[in-house]
């Protein structure tokens, strides 16, 4: 039988990015929405040799919304976990929950063809290398600072902090992040961001950007002031529903893939190597102190960042 694209994606997944050894059981968790890339998921793990189970849920309404209780449930009796699911599942206590257990877990949020098939056709062990290097840069620092042209300049501390990469490779218990994947992320010591940035690539929940960039101001860790077009609004109208630590500065990401590209589709574009990202919302999943039900990534172009007193990307160059 000859293998579609998305099948060949769907191979590389399992075998390649999660190290899917042959006895390991296999959960594929998806939903109405992402059913075609969930069951061929499902049906390339069984190709493999792997004890796979497909089960399917109605989509959530907010990315970081927790799943049903049984979900959560039998997420922790699996050895490899997957979820291309239209909501993300990553800022979840399910999630951690059975992370803690040693379950490796990739998320596939908002997830489409083209996306899975173009960012599961990168070298990881690149960008891997990459990302881990960059990670140990962000481990050593104690402040960023971010300016971009579109009039972004904000800083916050990260002392004390533990980078994560995600890397794509996802081997060892407990280790996941998502797919396709490419980014070091961080999450700032609460209460210690200052400044402005301006979203002027895409951001969760919204999608590109178009017309009017969206300016966030952010004091003593929250963004206060959030302005803009019609976009700016829509953002300013979901983070209501979740009160003031849904303003919370939550990450700083770094892309590291080289082969996707702005999409509109987070998943995708905070991966793109030479943007950075700034989130709002939860944080507890990287370390932080935050746990509330919404993670919302920006997307800035062309950035400036500083570690300490060192730059390491000029105008979205990476120079490390």
């Amino acid at each position: 039988m000859k293998l579609t694209k998305l099948d060949k994606a769907s191979v590389i997944a399992v075998r390649d990015c999660m190290g899917a050894k042959p006895k390991e059981s296999v959960l594929i968790i998806t939903d109405e929405k992402k059913k075609k890339i969930g069951y061929s998921l499902y049906q390339n793990a069984l190709r493999l040799g792997h004890r796979s189970i497909y089960l399917e849920m109605k989509s959530g309404e907010m990315h970081g919304e927790e799943p049903p209780e049984q979900v959560a449930e039998i997420m922790k009796m699996f050895d490899v976990v997957l979820c291309p699911t239209d909501k993300s599942l990553t800022h979840t206590n399910a999630r951690r929950a059975a992370s803690a257990k040693g379950v490796r877990i990739a998320t596939f949020p908002g997830i489409t063809e083209d996306v899975m098939i173009r960012g599961l056709s990168a070298d990881y062990k690149k960008i891997a290398e990459l990302t881990i290097k960059l990670a140990r840069k962000l481990d050593k620092a104690k402040k960023v600072r971010v300016t971009a042209p579109n009039g972004t300049d904000i800083s916050f501390e990260i002392k004390g902090r533990k980078a994560i990469a995600s890397k794509g490779l996802f081997h060892k218990k407990g280790e996941g992040g998502n797919l396709p994947t490419g980014e070091a992320f961080i999450a700032p010591l609460e209460g210690t961001s200052n400044g402005v940035f301006v979203v002027d690539g895409s951001m969760s929940g919204i999608g590109v950007v178009k017309n009017k960039p969206i300016k966030i101001e952010v004091k003593d860790g929250f963004a206060t002031k959030i302005t803009g077009g019609s976009q700016a609004k829509k953002l300013e109208k979901i983070l209501d529903k979740y009160g003031k630590l849904a303003r919370n500065i939550a990450e700083f990401g770094i892309g590291t893939n080289d082969k996707v590209k702005l999409s509109g589709n987070l998943l995708e574009d905070e991966k793109v190597k030479g943007t950075v990202h700034i989130a709002l919302g939860d944080n507890k999943t990287m370390g932080g102190k935050v746990n509330v039900p919404i993670h919302l990534d920006g997307l800035i172009k062309k950035p400036t960042v500083w570690l300490d007193d060192k730059i390491i990307m000029k105008d979205g160059k990476l120079i490390i």
